[in-house]
């Protein structure tokens, strides 16, 4: 199956007061590069969520968005600080024996400095926030999953009809090659009689001629292999099974073979066919590093 580099997921889970969502999205990257932003106090499950994401991914540079909502009114405590508040006490009565002054302390004037009473947030059960993460991240992973796989089928699609395409030229490159032959006798003779005049040409000649300018520009051998490397790129795609460095390394062979083509091309019209060949490999070369 095809996958594309690019992908989108996006998940909620709600259980009870809290909602967790997961956003995941995608870029081609050579590696398995991810940047995880969520709340701090969730760092502790960074490596759990790298170890879930591997299961689904496993190239590319991904940005994964975790937010939660909690709405438990539990959820923090006021704390007394017994130490704290003694402290306050023992100093302001030092004050006030020290100075001469009334010892009059009040409760809530002791309960109002600073650090006696704090709110506090209570202990979660990591494995219950665990499970509600876990189920919205993978929720997201597999709507991420789903995005690839049919952005990956359109990339099969237009890959499949670029190759079509390269073939028909193929098809016009050796459909040309004998055509150029039979201009470039047609010329040669033209030449010869006009020099020669009344003079015969030895057809022998003219033949030997025509076969030297053949080996010159003949293609067959180029043609073969291109329209080799063609199908079994077709092939690949349509199984479905390969990487797109193994595609990329036959993108490499096609553009080696019209490389040649060109070069021999002594005829505008197959110079044009080559040079539409190497364009589309270009393109098809692009694509395929988009490919998972």
């Amino acid at each position: 199956m095809i996958k594309s580099m690019t992908g989108f997921g996006r998940c909620e889970h709600v259980q009870g007061d809290r909602k967790f969502t997961v956003e995941i999205k995608a870029v081609n990257h050579r590696y398995f590069d991810v940047n995880i932003k969520m709340p701090k106090k969730f760092n502790f499950f960074e490596s759990a969520i790298r170890s879930v994401m591997k299961e689904y991914i496993q190239r590319g540079k991904v940005d994964v968005f975790i937010t939660c909502e909690d709405d438990t009114e539990n959820n923090f405590s006021l704390k007394y600080n017994e130490n704290i508040a003694g402290e306050y006490l023992k100093y302001y009565r030092q004050m006030a024996q020290q100075f001469n002054l009334k010892d009059d302390v009040t409760v809530s004037r002791l309960g109002s400095c600073p650090e006696v009473f704090s709110m506090e947030e209570q202990m979660v059960d990591e494995d219950e926030i665990w499970a509600l993460l876990e189920t919205a991240l993978r929720g997201a992973l597999k709507q991420f999953v789903e995005t690839r796989t049919r952005e990956g089928e359109n990339l099969k699609n237009d890959l499949i009809g670029k190759l079509d395409g390269m073939l028909l030229d193929v098809d016009a490159v050796e459909k040309r090659y004998p055509q150029v032959l039979e201009e470039y006798r047609s010329r040669l003779r033209e030449k010869v009689d006009s020099l020669l005049a009344d003079s015969q040409m030895d057809e022998s000649r003219l033949a030997a001629e025509v076969i030297l300018y053949a080996d010159k520009i003949c293609t067959d051998e180029e043609t073969v292999r291109l329209r080799s490397h063609i199908e079994g790129m077709k092939a690949e795609l349509i199984q479905g099974g390969s990487i797109g460095r193994k595609l990329d390394f036959i993108a490499q062979e096609m553009n080696r073979e019209a490389n040649t083509i060109l070069s021999k091309a002594n005829d505008l019209q197959t110079s044009n066919l080559a040079i539409n060949l190497k364009t589309e490999i270009e393109k098809v070369r692009e694509q395929i590093q988009n490919i998972e």
